[in-house]
């Protein structure tokens, strides 16, 4: 099922690696905008406050006021906030016509000039209509001419006779530099401290699921290895880099190691088994030759008796060895061979002893073979996948027909085919002919005893080396049994 594939979690965890910060960026984001929003009108509030404190000392501006105006600001500024205060005279318009008239803290004449061209560049002056009505916050961050950044807070205008005269206050505090006041959120201390830490979350995340997923397709190369029985079989204890895996791999090892030992004792014992019935059924099958000249001819009786006798030993002799093959098939499956074999002279050869076979049944064998094709495996696995291809295709062709086999490259793989001009497979039954103990055969002098394993076996040989088995009917009639094998270098991998 999809939902439980693991490139399937993996995605939908970095779906909401994605999602989650972005919606929990918008929900701050409004936070913030509403904290802003607050923080800005009370130091507007705070600015119409000192310009209201301010505005009777002004309305009577004349010899000494500058004095007491330098004293007030210091009464309303105080550490936390900066104040500046500036006047453009009646007659003049537009914002080059303000002048610098004080400040808290005192700064020099050289800085008042600077801070006010500084000023001026920011824009905020032509926020003023000609009027001298209104203000607005600013929320601007600022670079004063000593290099220290403030925070431009609020600008208010005081509307006099004489003049237009505005008190613009600034903060340098951490508590406002810190904020988003004057600048995108995600430039905020607190915003890119929390994406530093959600980017280091998500490159550690991805990173786990990453080594896991590159040691589980460690783990596939060595099973895939151990399946081909390539030579430099590595463990999985040697290709694992993840601790806590350690103990998987050594049980996948333990479990090879069963494996292989269970491969030698089903070969063992397959030997030991057939030699083991095969001589007394040997010994039988002698003893029943003297016993049938013996028997008079006209006692039928004893005749029959024989005769049933000799094709019961020969039917459990086939047997046997019937079940030889299966056992061989068995622990060939779960202990490959590994050699590089030359499949190309390896079919050539089997296909000359064949020929005369194939004559006396009056069939005509056709063979297209591609040279130099190596495939890992053993000689006997490949004979034995040859053999029953061909005694399978020979059963079921009609005498005078054609048997058709063929050893092409196809990329990087070997593709065997044997394709005969017999009835065919209904195509129901084309995956079923690969299924053990399944036949389509009578019993004849033809093709003898038959246990339908062959077609079985040479599934389990091809598979056991890294192939693969499909059967197909031919539009002209016939069946068509097609083996694909990986291909491998020439030399021995032993």
């Amino acid at each position: 099922m999809v939902w439980r594939s693991f490139a399937t979690k993996l995605a939908l965890l970095i779906a909401i690696l994605i999602t989650v910060p972005a919606v929990l960026y918008g929900q701050f984001r409004s936070a913030d905008i509403e904290r802003t929003a607050l923080l800005q009108r009370s130091v507007q509030e705070e600015g119409r406050l000192i310009a209201a404190t301010l505005t009777p000392i002004l309305a009577n501006f004349g010899d000494g006021a500058a004095a007491k105006i330098g004293v007030q600001l210091a009464e309303i500024g105080g550490p936390d906030i900066n104040v500046k205060l500036l006047f453009r005279p009646a007659e003049v318009q537009g914002a080059e016509g303000f002048f610098y008239i004080a400040a808290n803290p005192q700064v020099t004449a050289e800085y008042i000039e600077r801070d006010r061209s500084e000023l001026m560049a920011t824009g905020i002056f032509r926020a003023l209509p000609d009027t001298c009505a209104g203000g607005e916050p600013l929320a601007r961050r600022y670079t004063n001419p000593a290099g220290a950044e403030e925070v431009l807070t609020s600008i208010t205008p005081i509307n006099l006779p004489g003049g237009c005269w505005i008190v613009v206050t600034s903060n340098a505090t951490e508590s406002f530099l810190g904020s988003s006041i004057g600048q995108p959120y995600w430039k905020t201390a607190e915003a890119q401290l929390a994406l530093a830490m959600y980017l280091l979350l998500v490159v550690l995340v991805v990173s786990l699921f990453g080594d896991i997923w590159r040691n589980v397709r460690r783990f596939g190369a060595v099973a895939r290895a151990i399946r081909v029985r390539r030579a430099d079989n590595p463990s999985f204890r040697e290709r694992n880099h993840i601790p806590e895996l350690d103990w998987v791999a050594e049980e996948f090892d333990r479990l090879v190691r069963v494996l292989n030992e269970s491969a030698d004792s089903i070969r063992q014992a397959a030997e030991e088994n057939a030699h083991a019935l095969k001589a007394p059924l040997a010994v039988i099958s002698q003893s029943i030759e003297p016993l049938k000249h013996a028997i008079p001819a006209e006692n039928e009786r004893a005749q029959r008796a024989v005769l049933l006798i000799e094709h019961s030993v020969a039917r459990l002799d086939a047997t046997v060895s019937a079940t030889r093959r299966m056992e061989q098939a068995t622990a060939e499956l779960i202990d490959p061979p590994r050699e590089a074999i030359d499949v190309s002279a390896l079919l050539l050869g089997m296909l000359k002893s064949y020929r005369d076979t194939m004559e006396g049944h009056r069939l005509h064998l056709e063979a297209t073979i591609d040279d130099g094709l190596h495939v890992r495996g053993s000689e006997e696995l490949f004979e034995t996948i040859i053999d029953n291809l061909l005694e399978n295709a020979t059963s079921f062709a009609p005498e005078g027909s054609k048997i058709a086999v063929a050893l092409r490259a196809d990329k990087n793989n070997a593709v065997l085919s044997v394709t005969d001009q017999g009835p065919g497979v209904p195509e129901t039954d084309l995956e079923r002919i690969f299924e053990r103990y399944f036949s389509r055969r009578d019993e004849d002098a033809r093709t003898g005893t038959n246990f339908g394993i062959g077609l079985w076996i040479v599934r389990r040989n091809a598979e056991a080396v890294g192939g693969t088995v499909r059967a197909s009917n031919e539009s002209s009639g016939g069946l068509q049994v097609e083996i694909t094998l990986p291909i491998t270098s020439g030399e021995s991998s032993e």
